[in-house]
């Protein structure tokens, strides 16, 4: 099964060896997002919501370059690093995703850098 990197323009380098997001088979691997700005850097420090909405549209540009929707999104996997942000995180969620909603678990952790609030993976089946 051939695979192909989906890098969107503007992306910079990961601090770790992986892509942004992997097409193989019609489906969109999108690796963890963190809210890093092109040079690895935090932004919107101590704001979980205006974290989520900068991770989420990092991943729907992931998603866009291989060809698909954020309606084809079939699975989220959320890290938050305190549950006093989870209602800040889902009602971000909920505008990325207003009708049928994909499956997801979401658990708390620490994350790579202690300024991240949240960490988004996804899968999404672009075939149709």
């Amino acid at each position: 099964m051939p695979k192909t990197v989906i890098t969107p323009a503007g992306t910079g380098t990961p601090l770790a060896p992986f892509v942004p997001g992997t097409l193989a088979d019609g489906v969109v691997y999108v690796s963890g997002t963190l809210p890093f700005d092109e040079h690895n850097n935090v932004v919107h420090v101590g704001d979980a919501a205006a974290q989520t909405r900068h991770v989420l549209t990092i991943i729907k540009s992931v998603i866009e370059t291989a060809g698909g929707s954020m309606d084809d999104v079939t699975f989220n996997s959320i890290f938050i690093t305190d549950w006093q942000n989870y209602a800040a995180v889902n009602e971000v969620y909920a505008e990325f995703f207003p009708g049928e909603k994909p499956a997801r678990y979401c658990i708390q952790c620490g994350l790579v850098k202690p300024d991240a609030l949240v960490e988004i993976a996804t899968i999404a089946h672009i075939s149709h």
